[in-house]
Formats: C-alpha cells, structure tokens, sequence
C-alpha cells in the first residue's frame, strides 16, 4: 500500500494533461482550474513517492500544502467557476483564494521542522508523522480547515447538484453517472483524513489512489460525446 503514491502520481497527472486539453479547446476557466487543481493533487502524491524513500523537509511541505490546503480549494472553485452564473462572484472568489493559497504557501515554508525529522521513517506513512515534524501555527491549521471545508463543500455538492439535475430533467444519463462518481472520488480523500485521526494512516493513500481513479472515469464520462439522433424526415405523401 505504501507504493499507491506512485500509481496515483502518474493517473493524476494524464487526468490534468486530459483536462488542460480540453481547456485548449472549450477556454472554461472551471477546466482551468481543475487542471491547476489536479496537478497539486498530482504534486502532492510525487511528494509522497519522494517521501517514501527520505526525508526532505520541502517535499513535507510542498506534500502538506499541495494535499492537505489546495487541492480540495482549486478543484472547487474549479465547480464554482461552471456553475455560478451571478456576474462577479466567481472571479471575486478566485481572487480571495489566489490570495489565501499564496498566505498558505509563506506561512507553510517558514514553518520551522522540528527536532522529529531526525527519526523520520521512510517506511511508515507521512501521513502518521508529519504532524510531529512540521510545526503548524494557528493561522495554518484555520487556512487548512477553511480551504478544505470549502473545497470539499463545492467540489462534492457542485457534482451532487449536477448529478440532480440531469436526473430531474432526465437527460445527458451519462452526465449523471459522471458526476455522481467524481463526487464520490472526491469524498474518498477526505474520508482518507479522517482515517488518519483514528490511527489509520495508511488509508490515506488508498482514498487518494482510489479517488483519482473515480474522479478520471466521472470526468471521462460526463464529457463523452452523446450523438443526437436526427428527427425523421416527415412524409407528405
């Protein structure tokens, strides 16, 4: 289980490759922003390959910001970006987060590693052990709470939103099913977290592993083109 990392860092990053072209062609900024989303996820796995073999105190905080603060963050604000419609909110709300991800980023970074790093074990999960290496002040542990409940929020009831109204409207089936698993691979991470506070960390890697799978098949599905059958021509015989 400790080598999922490895597998997770390479599907995620062809899932932000896919996403990023279909940027190229649609230019939604909702597709932007799940690409920079998913490539954190992406950066956040490495970390934890990198992890896997030494310890190395930026890749603990690159791994701690790219999972633990921003990704949940981008990938729903990505969902803001598709389906909030009021003009202004959405590119009001990209600005607070481009602010509060670059806070995360200086108040990571000067975080000091504690005297802990020295018995890193590269066999354990970091999941069990960073918070004993990395010192965390206040102002971190708020961001990460509020950057992950917002994300979470709208990332998983965005999908569950979508998924409902393609079934009350009963159309775009394939949509649905998309939707429906992209939240469920989106949950998976955060329920992997909170396995972590019972004193089960490997699962972490598991949800994670899992996670990027659902959401790539979600995403595959729901864009898969739906060919339209053409009315028949009416007679006038």
């Amino acid at each position: 289980m400790h080598y999922l990392p490895i597998l997770t860092t390479i599907i995620t990053f062809i899932f932000a490759a896919a996403v990023f072209n279909r940027f190229k062609v649609r230019h939604g900024s909702h597709l932007l922003l799940w690409s920079i989303g998913l490539v954190l996820y992406g950066i956040g796995a490495l970390t934890e390959v990198v992890l896997l073999f030494t310890f190395n105190a930026i890749a603990l905080k690159v791994w701690y910001l790219s999972g633990a603060m921003l990704t949940a963050a981008w990938l729903g604000q990505g969902t803001i970006n598709l389906l909030v419609r009021r003009r202004g909110i959405a590119p009001t709300l990209n600005v607070i987060l481009i602010i509060a991800s670059l806070l995360a980023v200086v108040l990571v970074f000067i975080a000091p590693i504690t005297s802990a790093a020295a018995s890193f074990n590269p066999a354990q999960p970091v999941t069990g052990q960073y918070q004993d290496i990395l010192t965390r002040p206040a102002m971190v542990k708020v961001l990460t709470i509020l950057l992950n409940t917002y994300g979470t929020f709208t990332l998983v009831g965005g999908a569950i939103y979508s998924a409902f109204i393609f079934w009350r409207k009963r159309v775009l089936f394939n949509r649905m099913i998309g939707n429906i698993l992209i939240a469920a691979g989106a949950i998976l991470p955060a329920l992997g977290g909170s396995l972590i506070k019972v004193g089960l960390p490997d699962f972490l890697y598991l949800s994670e592993f899992l996670g990027a799978i659902l959401m790539y098949i979600g995403f595959l599905q729901a864009t898969v083109a739906v060919q339209v059958k053409a009315p028949s021509p009416v007679s006038v015989d």
